[in-house]
């Protein structure tokens, strides 16, 4: 493979126009206020809930969806009735940007096709919100740093996870060096047999749609990596293999709904349990083909189940990260050697946590998002060298949106957007961009057998400490 070349930098300048405008003699900014227009495309799970019915219910004071766009013209009018909208859908994106003109575009299609869509959108000259992650591949990405720069706008990127108390408070402690200088980490991250299998039975299970788990998963935590340690990649090596779902398996079926082994498999998964999942999907097959509860066996499946990386940081840290995606139970855990000492955490796992629920209920509160409430608390260990005390910091854990990141990270983009931000917690395009090279250069690394250098991919100048080229926008 060629190298690619990219921009040597993807800061821009971040225009359009303020979300308050301001006032006429005799009439108050708030009365004047319009609200702002916004456009979705892709309305699969998490775009009509996080995205779209997230928005309706909190922000409909300072924006309303005035379009909607799929190639699937059942999920469109599905989505219409679940965000409690009434506006115009399109299963032509062009004809939708022409005729509907949004101040917004929010992108949640496939993952190999952000790229399109972000780059219409920054030609239009609008604000583009992205799904993670950024793209799939190195080609792609700098297509976006390219259209974001000659557009003179910044991206959004929704990395969530960052937004969270827990992260924030292993944050917090990184920045002030409570252990001193960061030399190495130790990441793992455990997908059940629940949300772990569900990714190779739908679209992601191709490399072609996802870019791999590397990409579409681990693009999660290795953003968390590069913010916790404000600094960036430099180098990867990675070992990863298929040997637990796709072709190895002795019986498989066209699907979970036709299939003559569902009382021998243990991952049988019946979508009609699901109402909703059933009409979003099922029902409308007809017009596109996807098939939600695809078999986990099938032999096009192509992505990794065991994947292993070390990463070499520009300021000196060692990473070890590892994605497993069947195991057990369902959670992380994170440690941070420092010179004068070291910082552990971790998350759900079921014998340090009393209140665990089943794993199935467990992945549908975290993404449900109407649940706030504090079920239980999160802990971050921190041992000085040559001190007997641990110091033990309890983070309150809320079970809904992503451990509380899903809304503190909307808040921010729509209604907060003067809001300090002490730990960068908003992202755009370098975040995500820097976040997939990792997940790019592991892929290739194990397709060549040998280490790479993440400026093979990019001219994006790996710095010591993280640039702080996203300002922030206002649209």
């Amino acid at each position: 493979m060629k190298r690619r070349s990219f921009l040597k930098t993807s800061g821009v300048a971040a225009g359009a126009a303020s979300l308050m405008p301001g006032t006429v003699e005799g009439i108050t900014a708030k009365s004047v206020l319009a609200k702002k227009r916004v456009a979705m495309v892709g309305t699969g799970v998490r775009g009509t809930s996080f995205w779209g019915k997230n928005l309706v219910e909190r922000y409909s004071d300072i924006l309303e969806f005035v379009a909607l766009s799929d190639i699937n013209p059942g999920r469109l009018e599905l989505a219409k009735k679940y965000m409690g909208v009434n506006c115009p859908v399109f299963t032509d994106f062009d004809k939708m940007m022409l005729e509907v003109k949004p101040d917004v575009l929010i992108v949640t299609t496939v993952d190999a096709t952000h790229h399109e869509f972000i780059i219409k959108g920054l030609k239009a000259g609008i604000q583009v919100i992205t799904e993670k992650p950024l793209s799939t591949d190195e080609t792609k990405c700098k297509a976006i740093l390219d259209a974001e720069k000659e557009a003179g706008k910044q991206i959004i990127v929704g990395f969530n996870y960052r937004w969270a108390p827990h992260p924030t408070k292993i944050k917090e402690l990184l920045a002030e060096e409570k252990v001193g200088k960061i030399t190495s980490c130790d990441f793992h991250w455990y997908l059940n047999t629940y949300h772990g299998a569900s990714y190779f039975r739908r679209w992601h299970g191709i490399m072609a749609h996802s870019g791999s788990l590397w990409v579409h998963k681990a693009t999660h935590h290795f953003d968390l990596l590069n913010w916790w340690l404000d600094s960036d990649p430099v180098e990867v090596s990675a070992y990863g293999s298929l040997e637990h779902y796709g072709h190895n398996n002795s019986f498989r079926g066209a699907n979970c709904r036709n299939c003559a082994y569902t009382k021998d498999c243990k991952f049988y998964y019946d979508i009609t349990e699901s109402k909703r999942d059933f009409s979003l999907y099922a029902e409308n097959e007809k017009y596109d083909g996807y098939i939600r509860d695809n078999c986990l066996w099938r032999p096009e499946i192509d992505i990794y189940d065991k994947m292993s990386a070390q990463i070499k940081y520009a300021n000196g840290v060692l990473v070890n990260y590892s994605l497993t995606t069947y195991s057990p139970y369902e959670g992380w855990r994170v440690a941070f050697n420092g010179m004068n000492g070291r910082i552990d955490s971790t998350e759900d796992i079921p014998w340090e946590d009393a209140n665990m629920a089943d794993q199935a209920s467990l992945h549908a509160a975290e993404m449900a998002q109407d649940k706030n409430e504090v079920e239980n608390f999160h802990q971050v260990m921190m041992m000085k060298n040559f001190e007997k005390d641990v110091q033990i910091f309890k983070i309150p854990a809320p079970r809904g949106g992503h451990g509380g990141g899903d809304e503190r990270l909307q808040d921010k983009i729509f209604r907060n957007q003067d809001a300090p931000d002490p730990f960068h917690h908003a992202a755009g395009s370098r975040d995500g961009a820097m976040s997939i090279l990792i997940g790019i250069a592991a892929r290739k690394s194990i397709k060549e057998g040998r280490p790479i250098k993440i400026n093979e991919l990019t001219d994006l100048e790996p710095m010591t400490t993280r640039p702080a080229y996203f300002k922030g926008v206002k649209f």
